[in-house]
């Protein structure tokens, strides 16, 4: 039985509970982490423990996100574990991060991410990305996919666009349903997001490249010419080099880019 064995918990669904289990494959993660003594490393849902206790093995101390009240009980009187923890007993959607940045040391984020709020919560991360160093995720991996899809490519839509705008994305490892107690129905995957410190196309409001991405993948399967009637015409599409009758998954990030910044550069842009 590995040290990481559930004890008597009883995995919650409306948490979206899936613990690992396999101590080779939780070695692997804290491998691809490489989490070093003195990080400001900050761990999302930490549940029994199990990508915890090796990286505070390796790294000292760390603070945890922990929104089921059992666990961060059990955290905070873990024998080994909660001298080395500081715990934060909040939705990790309504966490403001920022307070646990460090001009000097910022932030390395990690976790075992709930499938059932992954992407809302990545959206989240992102809006701390300038205070944050690199981020390591298990996600279900098709999330994995969108993230790190390309244009021409069915996995490719808003996910994709907003995450690559923000961050290099670098699917690490894939991880079978196996390894977790209870085995969830899909596969996983770790993905590394690191933080562009330079933005090669900038966006002058990312509200703005948010709404063009939520307008177009909206209806994925029309032409960009009727899903962004509302928002700029035909004609204008051609002024800025992108072909009307291509659908939302041929369109660059750059030109996705391009097309906010028209929006954004309008008299009377349109209200969302």
């Amino acid at each position: 039985m590995s040290k990481n064995s559930h004890l008597g918990h009883q995995a919650k669904k409306r948490f979206g509970q899936n613990f690992l289990n396999n101590d080779a494959v939780i070695s692997n993660i804290v491998d691809a982490i490489n989490p070093e003594p003195g990080e400001n490393l900050v761990e999302i849902g930490p549940g029994l423990g199990a990508l915890t206790e090796p990286v505070v093995e390796r790294a000292g101390d760390l603070a945890v996100v922990e929104l089921d009240r059992d666990l961060a009980h059990r955290l905070r009187h873990h024998p080994f574990l909660a001298k080395h923890l500081t715990i934060h007993e909040i939705d990790a959607l309504k966490f403001d991060f920022a307070q646990l940045s460090d001009v000097d040391n910022p932030l390395r984020i990690f976790g075992n991410l709930p499938y059932n709020i992954s992407t809302p919560l990545i959206f989240h991360l992102l809006t701390f990305k300038d205070k944050v160093k690199d981020m390591h995720f298990m996600l279900q991996k098709e999330v994995v996919q969108r993230m790190a899809a390309g244009e021409n490519c069915k996995a490719y839509g808003r996910l994709s666009i907003m995450t690559q705008y923000q961050c290099q994305v670098i699917p690490v490892m894939e991880i079978g349903p196996e390894h977790f107690t209870p085995a969830p129905k899909v596969d996983s995957a770790i993905v590394r997001l690191i933080p562009h410190k330079e933005i090669k196309h900038p966006v002058k409001d990312l509200k703005f490249l948010n709404q063009v991405c939520l307008t177009a993948f909206n209806q994925r399967r029309k032409t960009i010419r009727n899903s962004f009637k509302k928002l700029v015409s035909a004609d204008e599409l051609e002024q800025l080099g992108i072909d009307p009758s291509l659908r939302p998954e041929n369109i660059s990030l750059e030109q996705y880019v391009n097309i906010a910044n028209f929006i954004a550069d309008r008299p009377n842009e349109p209200t969302e």
